[in-house]
Formats: C-alpha cells, structure tokens, sequence
C-alpha cells in the first residue's frame, strides 16, 4: 500500500487547500509516486502544496505519473516539490514539466532535482 494508500485517503480531501507530505526515505517507488499524484488530482483546491519525496525511488515512471496527476491542480498557485535523490532523468523530468505545464496559476515553483546526469527542460 505504502504511498499509494496515503494517496487513496488524500483522494477524498477535496476541500484541501494546503499539503505539506514529507516523505523522505521511505522506498517509494513509481507506483506510489504515481498514485499519490493520481490521488493529489482529485484535490482540485489544492492552492499550496509542499511535496518532499527526497531519497526515494519513484524514477522517471514515477515523476511523470506525478506530473500527470499534478496537472489536475490547476489552483495550485505555490509548489515545493523535491526529488533530490530519485533518478527521474531526462523523461521523468519531461513528463513532470508536461504535467506543471497546465497548472496555470502556478506563481512560485520550488524544484530540487539534484540528479547525477545531467536534465534540461523548460516550463
């Protein structure tokens, strides 16, 4: 269940304005990355969202299923989002940027994408 099970709880919070999840450290991988974004849909009032997934395993699958679920915010107005430590690489980074794209309220966007290669996108 882990992440995912977090998310299927989330999911029912529609009135939710403001997130903040840290879970550092905790093996999370692609599927609960993608369902913990697939759940954060469903918050359609979601206006400030901090995200600390540093140290995790979540990958390029698990960022894009993040950014997927992320564009459904399309109140948020203020995003921390760290996954320092994840190795998401050039497509996890894409399909994350995708998804950020339709978050057209969007005014403060933290990233920390630290990865060993190197990730070129833009928003």
């Amino acid at each position: 269940m882990g992440a995912s099970g977090l998310g299927f709880g989330l999911a029912n919070c529609i009135n939710l304005s403001n997130l903040t999840l840290h879970l550092n450290k905790n093996q999370i991988g692609a599927m609960g990355a993608t369902g913990l974004g697939s759940s954060l849909a469903n918050c359609i009032n979601l206006s400030n969202l901090t995200l600390d997934l540093y140290k995790n395993q979540i990958g390029a699958m698990g960022a894009s299923g993040l950014g997927s679920g992320l564009a459904n915010c399309i109140n948020l107005s203020n995003l921390r989002l760290n996954l320092y430590k994840n190795q998401i690489g050039a497509m996890g980074a894409t399909g994350l940027g995708s998804g950020l794209a339709n978050c057209i309220n969007l005014s403060n966007l933290t990233l920390h994408l630290k990865q060993k290669q190197f990730i070129c996108f833009g928003l």
